[in-house]
């Protein structure tokens, strides 16, 4: 009997020391997710200095991990529903002309998995989400302000805004380096100036469009006026053109009846006028009236 109760007693021994050898090993179990690095912590020295990654871990009950991520997060500084904080994050920047606008701006950015370490150790164990609200965000804001402080309301609203954000994006990645944190891209997402600033851009925007109507109201006016030319050109070449055929074609006339008078006169010898007179001549001769010098002589009839 006693044996048996001995039997009995090492049993829920044996059970108990498998049962809590198991909860002390899930205890000590980590799980660090895909796109996602742990920093190992111990409570009693320290960073460790040792980095999980993704997959199932044994880590020291003394020992806490404090994950990163190191795939692309977006976040967003917006006044919509669609941000990633329940606070209206859009924020005022400035212009190189001193014009006020209120943006709204997203950008991506991930950890340094090579630098996590650093980064905990810097931000004293923060998480990547209280590093993001802390440092992040508060930073893009000032850093964005002093880019924007370089460029005129009308470029920034214009078409320098794509520029804008390659300029934006480069700077926030320089500045943001030394942290261990990377950010990817940077967009200016919405844009918009007071009500003054808006009418003056309006009013910029109006004779800007006038005056190129007016350049291409000039230009047309000026390619009508050559077209005109060239027209009254081509004319008057064709009048001096129809001119000289004309008169080309007088005076070949004139030669041809000169010649002809002439090889006419050639043939006249005086034989053959008395003989055109005699052939002309219709029997009558000249009747003659009056005498002395009051003589009338009527030719009527002779040809």
């Amino acid at each position: 009997m006693k044996k048996a109760k001995r039997g009995l007693v090492g049993a829920i021994a044996f059970a108990i020391l498998i049962f809590g050898g198991l909860f002390l090993l899930f205890k000590c179990t980590t799980h660090i997710p895909a796109g996602y690095v742990g920093v190992v912590y111990n409570v009693r020295g320290g960073v460790v200095g040792e980095v999980l990654t993704q997959g199932w871990h044994v880590v020291a009950p003394t020992k806490e991990v404090t994950t990163y991520s190191i795939g692309v997060e977006q976040s967003y500084l917006t006044a919509g529903d669609n941000g990633d904080s329940p606070e209206n994050d859009s924020f005022e920047a400035p212009s190189s002309d001193g014009k006020g606008l209120t943006v709204d701006l997203a950008f991506t950015y991930r950890f340094d998995s090579d630098m996590v370490a650093d980064t905990f150790t810097r931000f004293k164990g923060q998480s990547g989400k209280e590093i993001l609200m802390s440092f992040i965000k508060p930073n893009v804001m000032s850093w964005t302000k002093e880019v924007t402080a370089q460029y005129p309301v009308t470029e920034i609203l214009g078409d320098q805004r794509a520029n804008l954000n390659l300029v934006l994006t480069e700077y926030l990645m320089k500045k943001f380096a030394p942290y261990g944190i990377v950010v990817e891209n940077a967009t200016l997402v919405d844009i918009n100036p007071d009500n003054e600033t808006r009418q003056a851009i309006q009013k910029k925007v109006t004779a800007q469009q006038e005056l190129e109507l007016a350049n291409i109201e000039a230009q047309t006016a000026k390619i009508q006026a050559e077209k005109d030319k060239e027209v009254a050109e081509i004319a008057a070449e064709r009048e001096i053109v129809e001119a000289e055929a004309n008169a080309k074609a007088l005076r070949i006339a004139a030669e041809a009846e000169a010649d002809a008078n002439k090889k006419i006169a050639a043939s006249l010898t005086p034989e053959l006028v008395e003989k055109i007179k005699y052939e002309r001549w219709d029997g009558k001769v000249p009747t003659v009236s009056g005498s002395g010098t009051g003589t009338i002589v009527s030719i009527d009839g002779v040809n």
